[in-house]
């Protein structure tokens, strides 16, 4: 496992404090953790809202995927 430093402003230095006082998180690095994990799980769900989009407007490859492959620059 790594460790990783990083400025934060002092609105989210509070945010921190306030869930671990809160009892959500026990320790600074568990609320990063835990943020990090959210934004993970976000960003997959809007790839796949994303990719919902896009096939209802009709963007969409249709085929076998070697030759796609194949035709791709």
């Amino acid at each position: 496992m790594s460790t990783l430093s990083v400025p934060l402003s002092p609105d989210l230095e509070s945010f921190i404090s306030e869930m671990i006082e809160k009892g959500a998180a026990s320790t600074k690095s568990d609320v990063v953790r835990q943020a990090l994990v959210r934004y993970r799980e976000d960003q997959a769900v809007e790839a796949v809202l994303r990719a919902e989009r896009e096939l209802s407007e009709g963007k969409v490859l249709r085929g076998n995927i070697r030759d796609i492959v194949d035709k791709m620059p």
